[in-house]
Formats: C-alpha cells, sequence, structure tokens
C-alpha cells in the first residue's frame, strides 16, 4: 500500500502541472510579508517602469527635437497627434485643453499593456485594482466638471428629450444605470481581456515542454504575442476614446 501511494505520488509530482493565474498574483517586492497598503509590490514595481517609460519616450524622446525625427521622437509625435485628432474630434474645440490628460492616461495604458508582454514580467492593467482606480477618476473628473460647467442642467444628461413624452422617465432611469455603470464597464473592460490574453499564453507555454506538441505550442504561442500587442494598442485605444464620449458628455449634456 505504501508503495503505491509512494508510486501515485511520484506520478502526481512528474505530472504536467500549471497554474496560468498565478502571473497575477501581487507579491511583496523585498520579503515574503503579508501585503499591505504601503508594502512595495511587483505592481508598484511595473507601475514605476511604465512611468519611467513614458518619460523616457514623451520627455528624453523629444529633449534634442529636430527637423529630421530620430525613433523616440518619431514614436512620441505620431502618439502625440494620434490623442490630439482624436480627442479634437469627439470632444471638439473645447475639450482640446484636457488632451494632457487623456494624452497621459493612453501612454500609461498603453506601455503598461506592451511591457507585460516581457518574460517574467507584470502587467499591471491585468489588475481591476489599477483599471478600476484609472475608471474612477476618468467618472468622478467628467462628473465634477459636467456639474461646474453646467450646473443643475447637467442632468440634462439623463433626459432624452427627443424621445415620447410617456417614455422619457423610463429612459431616465435607464439612462442614470448606465451613467454609473461606465466606470465598472470601462475598468473591467481593459482588466478582463489584458488577463486573458496573458491566460492563454501561459497555457500554451505548458504546453510547450511536451515534446509532440511543442512546435504547435511554439507557433500558437508566437501567434498570441502577436495578437496580444496588437490587444494592447486597441484596450489602450478603446479605453482613452471611451473617455473623449464622457468627456464630451461633460462639456455637451444636451440629448
Amino acid at each position: 500500500m505504501a508503495t503505491e501511494a509512494a508510486g501515485g505520488h511520484g506520478e502526481a509530482e512528474t505530472g504536467l502541472v500549471f497554474h496560468p493565474m498565478d502571473q497575477f498574483i501581487v507579491s511583496p517586492l523585498f520579503g515574503d510579508g503579508p501585503v499591505g497598503m504601503f508594502t512595495i509590490t511587483n505592481v508598484t514595481l511595473w507601475m514605476a517602469i511604465t512611468v519611467l517609460a513614458v518619460i523616457l519616450l514623451l520627455v528624453v524622446g523629444s529633449s534634442g527635437r529636430s527637423i529630421v525625427p530620430g525613433r523616440l521622437q518619431s514614436v512620441a509625435e505620431l502618439a502625440y497627434g494620434f490623442i490630439y485628432k482624436m480627442v479634437e474630434d469627439v470632444t471638439g474645440k473645447e475639450g482640446v485643453k484636457y488632451f494632457p490628460y487623456i494624452m497621459t492616461l493612453f501612454m500609461f495604458i498603453v506601455l503598461a499593456n506592451v511591457l507585460g508582454l516581457i518574460p517574467m514580467a507584470f502587467t499591471t492593467t491585468s489588475h481591476i485594482a489599477v483599471t478600476g482606480i484609472l475608471a474612477m477618476a476618468v467618472f468622478l473628473a467628467v462628473t465634477i466638471l459636467g456639474f461646474i460647467k453646467h450646473g443643475a442642467h447637467f442632468l440634462e444628461l439623463f433626459w432624452v428629450s427627443s424621445a415620447p413624452l410617456a417614455l422619457r422617465p423610463i429612459l431616465a432611469v435607464i439612462e442614470v444605470i448606465s451613467y454609473f455603470v461606465r466606470p465598472v464597464s470601462h475598468s473591467i473592460r481593459l482588466a478582463g481581456n489584458m488577463m486573458a490574453g496573458h491566460a492563454v499564453i501561459k497555457v500554451f507555454a505548458a504546453f510547450a515542454a511536451i515534446a509532440a506538441i511543442s512546435p504547435l505550442s511554439v507557433l500558437a504561442i508566437t501567434a498570441m504575442y502577436g495578437l496580444e500587442i496588437l490587444v494592447a494598442f486597441i484596450q489602450a485605444y478603446v479605453f482613452t476614446i471611451l473617455t473623449c464620449v464622457y468627456l464630451k458628455d461633460a462639456l455637451h449634456p444636451h440629448h
């Protein structure tokens, strides 16, 4: 019985065991103690690296501006023009004054997404705690801005004056609910997409250890990496353009 148990235990030890969600565990950077409010963690480290990457690209990359731009300056100018055009198209000229915040938001998210694809890195935007703070900051900012600029008239955002009078109260309730759900959908969309993609990559990476399916796994990982690079930019774009849409509602609340 003991021999059989030992044999079974040995098979369990040599079996294929992988945990694709382990890569999202928040752990202290120094020591093995519990994670507290002021504990420096792997999330803290990679958020700091992301901020430094943003500074390197936008500040250092454009510090030595020239008529013939270098690589960093070209990327910085491309990102600047892309986001500026987005803000202007969605919110109008009045929203351009809020461009620096939206530009910073986009660059932080896209670089956090891309840096998370580095092996052994931590994807900070896969955590709802991070994306939730970003989404809540946008929600509070546009709501406060709406009341500051329009006062009680900001509530006209929830009153669909173009609908039949009998339907307006029902639509108002739906509009209020959808408005307060915004930060939830705003944050979960980003975190969910980043977590799902990285989990799939980890699954394929685990199967790469099996000789029989290793070539297929490597091919699948390569394809998934290409897809995740695209998703990293798309999700940053979606988060940013939704921010612009919410800002437009604050600036022009009339239906």
